[in-house]
């Protein structure tokens, strides 16, 4: 993109619709008199009493507890420079949004229109009751280290200068664990720290809190190495002068481990690098360009680690891994400060993230086969989904032992709960069967194992411990793709049926598809014929018992993929065979069937689904809940669905009176249970919403539930397939790597509770 176009691009975004990026919501009901009288005057007076009796009944009361201000006076903003106070708003909004985006903070920004110090410091401490925390921001030294040092002093709210801290925080964790990868003690590497500002400061002194020596390290500004024989240096300086015979950075950067840069662009020659230490270590931070470019570094030096403050390469000091989540867990626990502990705290939980497996959403995000620890991922990307949790629950930790806390946590894991739902998230569901899955892990057959998504997907579940995968398919294929994508699946059956023909295991296949279908056209010659495909194969290993479960459908029609199981398999005697799709809503899981299988089922068809439906919610430990959905309630009208649904729900009445069931009903009051109970209180559904909802048609529940998925911004979970006689499960054509591992993981849990089953016989 050109210079112009993204200056008119820049301009648009902030123009159009509504000026600006962030906007103030309501957050009570406010539609009625009632609600208004109750918002502001009468009953405002009564929680402004509570609060006047009691100062702490403000985060009961107000939206104290989860307002942070961004305040500037534009005096050094980033790559701007002294822009003044009023040109640097579009900045603080920005940094606004960042808060909300990613830890569900509210901000108000505040650009204060004076760079004298006492004045700045008078009208922030001013403001304390109105904000749970203060976000200093793009203040020059060295008036940046007084104001926050007397704020800090003279407050009881958090308050941090993130420019200092949260790219001392986040650059030290790339520390961290560039050291490890390059076989190097942080106590020590020698550091060169070109730069003397706020950052580079502060960024010197998270490297010490977390190992280095002091004696190890150089610190340069524009005039050259800071050396003790200087004279007029300020306080913050001459704490990092050297007596070092040092003068310039060539000097300094020679036989040196790693280098910090917070300066400006191309400053860090090719030369220079190549008198660095092996394995050195660059954190080239100044932005928009850096010390020395990505590409000139990695082509200069080949043992290098690099990391910059861009996101168009690999390993970004990016400060939005910390500031979002530090302030969230402060603020939870209502700190009256952040401290070193909790810094340090930050620091490290953003170490070990990067050492975890990469969840596939951000690999997606970033357009990476496969991301993991190494080289070239020292640090977590800004859009991983468990850094709130991590970092969160590592500063309120560190808050609570430190000692700063007013508001202690007992429960971290119901905390959890609430931060990854804050973001409108709620995958409990899937959290607790991962967690049963892992406690039983099972085999599981890959039938389509020659494909970037399911090789990728079997190595997270292998890694996280959820399943021991077999892979069918070309092998050599296979091996290519492992070795493409440096995929870890090494101990992982690989199995190509072609390769098996002949075997007794293959002939032992062929016999049993052919004495189960020989009366249904299959003769002797087209078993052979058919065992050769993999997804044939796939279920004759599970119906043998050499692989627990199985997963297909990924390249091919759900009814192709569908139908080898079912002639290996089949279904359970008596049973009817439905798909399930578990959408997963901010409001929690609902259960969606049939949505894959039967076109348009009877009356008695929709009682066997709404029964294997109701077995098949209670394996998650929820109670079903069933409506039988129409477009009428209760014979408001006539027509073939309604009565057969209506014929459903009394033979289900009757027939199993321990089913919470009921229909026919229109879909917005199975879901709505105050519309249900003031419209028809007769409903064996009143007292709480349905959780499962039985389709009249094939069509409706797939239509219903795409547009969930779609327009509702809900995750859908499937389709699981119900009824078999044995665990199954096929997946929706081109299924993302996140989806089908949920798959694995349900079809390990559905392995492990007909094994309980059984044993229970």
């Amino acid at each position: 993109m050109s210079n112009i176009n993204r200056k008119k691009d820049a301009l648009h975004y902030h123009a159009m619709g509504r000026p600006g990026k962030i906007a103030v919501v309501p957050t009570k009901p406010h539609s009625s008199q009632r609600d208004l009288s109750l918002a502001y005057s009468p009953g405002v007076a009564e929680p402004c009493l509570a609060i006047a009796a009691n100062n702490e009944d403000a985060y009961k009361y107000t939206a104290k507890g989860n307002l942070v201000a961004v305040i500037s006076n534009g005096s050094a903003v980033l790559g701007l420079g002294d822009i003044g106070a009023q040109a640097g708003k579009p900045v603080m909004e920005g940094k606004g949004l960042l808060f909300k985006i990613f830890a569900d903070i509210d901000v108000f920004d505040l650009e204060l229109d004076t760079k004298n110090v006492d004045e700045f410091v008078n009208i922030v401490k001013a403001l304390e009751p109105t904000f749970g925390g203060v976000n200093l921001e793009d203040i020059k030294a060295p008036e940046c280290f007084e104001i926050e040092a007397r704020l800090k002093a003279e407050m009881n709210i958090p308050v941090m200068h993130d420019d200092q801290h949260g790219t001392a925080i986040i650059s030290g964790a790339a520390l961290i664990n560039a050291c490890e990868l390059q076989n190097k003690n942080i106590e020590e590497v020698k550091i060169v720290v070109n730069g003397a500002g706020a950052a580079a400061i502060s960024c010197t002194a998270m490297y010490v809190a977390v190992g280095a020596k002091k004696e190890n390290i150089v610190m340069l500004d524009s005039k050259g190495v800071i050396r003790t024989d200087r004279d007029n240096l300020s306080s913050n300086k001459a704490e990092w002068a050297t007596d070092k015979d040092l003068h310039t950075l060539a000097d300094a950067v020679q036989d040196s481990d790693v280098f910090i840069g917070l300066s400006a662009a191309d400053v860090l020659t090719p030369d220079m690098l190549k008198t660095m230490a092996p394995r050195p270590i660059v954190l080239a931070m100044a932005n928009p360009n850096p010390e020395i470019a990505y590409d000139l570094a990695v082509a200069t030096r080949d043992d290098i680690i690099m990391g910059t403050g861009r996101s168009d390469y690999p390993n970004q000091v990016n400060n939005v891994l910390g500031f979002p989540y530090i302030f969230r867990g402060a603020l939870d626990v209502r700190a009256t400060g952040i401290n070193e502990e909790m810094k340090i705290a930050a620091v490290k939980a953003i170490a070990e993230l990067a050492k975890q497996a990469v969840p596939e959403e951000v690999n997606i995000a970033y357009n990476s086969s496969n991301l993991r620890f190494g080289n070239e991922y020292v640090i977590p990307k800004p859009t991983d989904p468990r850094l709130i949790t991590e970092v969160s629950v590592a500063v309120a930790k560190a808050a609570i032992a430190s000692g700063i806390a007013r508001q202690h946590i007992d429960d971290w894991d119901a905390y959890r709960e609430e931060l990854r739902t804050r973001l409108g998230k709620d995958d409990r569901l899937i959290r607790t069967v991962t967690s049963k899955a892992k406690s039983n892990p099972k085999k599981v057959v890959f039938a389509e194992a020659d494909n970037y998504k399911t090789l990728r997907a079997a190595q997270i579940v292998k890694e996280e411990g959820i399943a021991f995968p077999i892979l069918l398919g070309n092998q050599a294929r296979i091996n290519e793709l492992i070795q493409e994508y440096s995929f870890e699946l090494d101990g992982v059956q690989i199995l190509d049926p072609v390769d098996e023909v002949g075997t007794e295991r293959f002939e032992k296949y062929v016999d049993h598809l052919y004495h189960k279908r020989q009366r249904r056209g299959i003769n002797k010659l087209d078993a052979r014929k058919l065992m050769t495909n993999r997804n044939y194969f796939a279920a004759s290993m599970v119906e043998f018992g050499e692989a627990d479960t199985l997963i297909s459908g990924l390249t091919r029609n759900y009814a192709s993929a569908i139908r080898p199981a079912l002639q290996v398999i089949g279904a359970k005697p008596g049973s009817k065979v439905a798909g399930m799709y578990i959408m997963l809503t901010n409001r929690g899981p609902l259960f969606f069937g049939d949505t894959t299988v039967n076109a348009d089922p009877s009356a008695e068809e929709l009682v066997d689904i709404a029964v294997l439906l109701d077995a098949a919610v209670k394996r998650f430990n929820i109670k079903p809940r069933l409506a039988l959905l129409s477009y009428s309630n209760f014979g408001s009208s006539d027509g073939a669905v309604s009565e057969k649904t209506r014929t459903a729900a009394k033979i289900l009445h009757r027939n199993h009176p321990d089913m919470i069931v009921d229909g026919e009903i229109q879909a917005n009051f199975a879901l709505n249970k105050t519309l249900l109970e003031d419209n028809f209180p007769f409903s064996t559904l009143k007292g709480a919403s349905a959780n499962t909802l039985v389709f009249p048609t094939l069509e409706s529940g797939n239509i219903a539930y795409k547009l969930l998925q779609e327009v509702g911004n809900a995750e859908a979970v499937g389709p699981i397939l119900l009824g078999m006689n044995k665990p199954v499960h096929v997946l929706q054509l081109d299924s993302s790597v996140r989806e089908i591992v949920n798959m694995v993981t349900i079809a390990v849990v559905d392995a492990i509770e007909r094994e309980k089953e059984a044993k229970a016989q």
